[in-house]
């Protein structure tokens, strides 16, 4: 493996690692949650932040791929879904795909949450 790939694959672990941090966050703020007290609205603030840093996380290793591996990262005002689509691609000689068809759908739906996130008022997710 070459020292640019070394370094990629450096950032992707630390990121993954970052990752199941705030997997652990949204679990313990969902289990805290799911006991109806008074702090219940802000503890879905915390687990909807968390999620939020979830995908953002993941985007950030979609971004490592698609720059130092694919050296082809998306740039128009789509950017986000035109990445996380590129992950499903297989390069022949160059890389598999990244995420399947399934997990793409999946992912797609974290995307437009955090799209959500970024443009309500914390209180206003309990609606959505």
């Amino acid at each position: 493996m070459t020292g640019r790939y070394l370094v990629v694959a450096g950032r992707i672990r630390q990121e993954l690692g970052a990752t199941e941090q705030v997997i652990d966050r949204v679990e313990r703020a969902m289990a805290a949650a799911a006991q109806e007290g008074p702090d219940k609205d802000l503890l879905l603030d915390s687990v909807a932040l968390n999620l939020h840093d979830f995908y953002t996380g993941l985007e950030r290793v979609f971004e490592q791929v698609a720059v130092a591996v694919d050296r082809s990262a998306p740039s128009s005002s789509e950017w986000h879904r035109e990445l996380l689509r590129q992950m499903v691609v297989d390069v022949p000689g160059l890389r598999p795909a990244v995420l399947s068809p399934g997990t793409l759908r999946a992912l797609d739906e974290y995307l437009r949450f955090r799209h959500v996130v970024r443009n309500v008022y914390a209180f206003e997710l309990t609606g959505c």
